[in-house]
């Protein structure tokens, strides 16, 4: 069994108002996001993450230089946590080409590879080889580091997914498989979807170590991310971390998630469980942050998500030559190319299209 040290006892008073403010940060994203969407602004689905904030800040709080990320389509919270900024963010979800991904990806495919963020994948389990490839790039490498490789209850019965875990038990990846467990899949409980009580524990099939974890607490949720990510580096094996929490939300924007949950079990959570109230409570108690602070911090996220919607809104559309750019290294680099024939049926690189 990995060791770890107590990642929380040395943080300072500043490092916890951060934490708190990443996560406040990326609610309020998330509440102005769900307003250009019913305002027709966004195409496409819309995954938001209200709810499941402390999972993102706590996990990407324990990475070190050579730690990555990648997740599903529910990828906001942890676009924020890496240090994307709202423009970016908010102008790839309205698809305008001062995007993270130049208006091209939307909400599932925000990307950051200067962050050690691989997006967004809008494929269920899609992301587990992926997140299985990168950390054998690493042990290749032989960096000391690990993939942190996100993912929902509904995407733990996906073969790819057992395929990935395969890999990973056999080949020894330093790849941290991370279950964001919110109960309800797309829309039917975890109860009526998955054998097993824990999902976590079908790694034992695999020989891999597992553990679970509440993830309405953040300062918990780092220390079993830093126990699995010291396992990665010092032993380089993989691990499954199963972490409780919940959406407030649908599945997506479009799914009417009050056939299956009453309104009574979001409004218990709210008032139980909320990751935000529940450490904000803890800081104020422990006088590390006052009423006024935390109001100002809260001021601080509407005004920020507010200017990056005016953003987005002002940002042009991309020009119609990009349809075809980012897509095939030679077409990006005429001067190289080796390939015969076209690559595109209307190529707007050449005369033929």
């Amino acid at each position: 069994m990995a060791k770890a040290v107590d990642v929380n006892a040395g943080l300072t008073n500043e490092q916890r108002i951060e934490f708190l403010q990443t996560m406040i940060r990326i609610r309020r994203f998330e509440e102005r996001s769900l307003r250009a969407y019913q305002q027709g602004k966004i195409g496409g689905f819309l995954h938001l993450y209200i709810g499941q904030e402390a999972v993102a800040v706590g996990t990407v709080s324990v990475m070190g230089e050579h730690d990555h990320v990648i997740t599903a389509y529910r990828d906001h919270g942890h676009a924020l946590a890496v240090g994307m900024g709202m423009n970016e963010c908010f102008a790839e979800l309205q698809g305008k080409y001062t995007g993270c991904s130049k208006g091209k990806g939307g909400s599932m495919h925000f990307f950051a590879p200067d962050k050690n963020f691989w997006g967004g994948h809008g494929i269920v389990a899609g992301q587990t080889p992926l997140g299985a490839g990168i950390a054998y790039a690493l042990k290749y490498q032989g960096l000391k580091g690990s993939c942190l490789c996100f993912m929902g209850d509904g995407a733990v019965n996906q073969g790819a997914y057992h395929e990935a875990l395969n890999l990973a038990g056999l080949w020894d990846l330093p790849v941290v498989y991370i279950i964001e467990n919110n109960g309800y899949s797309m829309g039917t409980s975890q109860e009526r979807s998955s054998a097993g009580e824990l999902l976590a524990k079908r790694a034992e099939g695999y020989h891999i170590a597992w553990d679970v974890c509440d993830g309405h607490n953040l300062e918990e949720v780092r220390q079993k991310t830093a126990q699995a990510i010291a396992r990665a580096h010092d032993e380089c094996k993989p691990t499954i971390l199963e972490i409780d929490t919940y959406r407030y939300r649908g599945h997506s924007v479009a799914d009417p998630d009050k056939t299956y949950r009453t309104k009574e079990e979001i409004a218990e959570y709210q008032r139980t469980k909320d990751p935000i109230n529940l450490y904000k409570s803890q800081l104020i108690k422990e006088g590390v942050l006052s009423e006024e602070q935390a109001k100002e911090i809260d001021k601080a996220a509407r005004a920020e998500a507010e200017e990056a919607a005016q953003f987005a809104d002002q940002s042009p559309y991309p020009p119609v030559e990009e349809i075809t750019r980012d897509v095939y290294w030679e077409v990006d680099n005429p001067d190289h190319k080796v390939s015969q024939g076209r690559i595109f049926f209307e190529d707007p690189h050449t005369d033929e299209g």
